[in-house]
């Protein structure tokens, strides 16, 4: 019988992601609850939310928090490029760049697995080098247009191919991993 993972998310673009990612190895369920994030470290704004998923689920839950690192910007806008998208779009996430020749980034993608309340969060992270661009593709799943990958934004990617080498593959490969050791 599969592992059975409580997915905190009200992001239907990510839940379809990690479900293709992880089904039928791990079966995949939703709950969308609004967690207060923090201010912090990547790792601690996973963290928080895991700790405060578990409160609220009395369960194992898995929590996912992405980021957006820029490398002239050393790091930012990081875990908050969900309000900097919100806030100033796909043409403001390219001005932030325009006074610099490096136009490096990172998305980064840290899951958070607990096994319930009084469990320590596990950690699981992935990172995926590329650039910002101006937006190419579908503008529907927050920053993919404008973070290109060899040639190609994550947005113009067939999803499959995004699923291969993107942050989130990379991080839940890891959580695949270890579920195996598990066993």
């Amino acid at each position: 019988m599969a592992p059975v993972v409580n997915f905190i998310s009200g992001n239907a673009n990510k839940l379809r992601e990690v479900k293709a990612i992880l089904e039928p190895e791990i079966e995949v369920q939703s709950q969308n609850l609004d967690l207060e994030e923090v201010q912090g470290t990547l790792e601690e704004v996973t963290e928080s939310k895991c700790r405060r998923a578990t409160e609220l689920v009395q369960g194992p839950v898995l929590v996912e928090d992405t980021s957006l690192c820029y490398n002239a910007l050393k790091g930012l806008p990081g875990p908050y490029i969900k309000w900097f998208m919100a806030s100033i779009g796909h043409e403001g996430l390219n001005n932030l760049l325009a006074a610099y020749t490096d136009k490096s980034a990172e998305a980064v993608c840290t899951f958070g697995y607990s096994a319930g309340p009084g469990h320590e969060p596990i950690l699981f992270q992935g990172r995926c080098p590329g650039k910002i661009v101006p937006a190419r593709g579908p503008p529907d799943f927050g920053w993919d247009a404008v973070f290109e990958y060899e040639g190609q934004t994550f947005a113009e990617m067939e999803k499959t191919e995004k699923n291969k080498i993107s942050h989130r593959s990379l991080a839940l490969a890891k959580l695949q991993a270890w579920f195996k050791e598990q066993v």
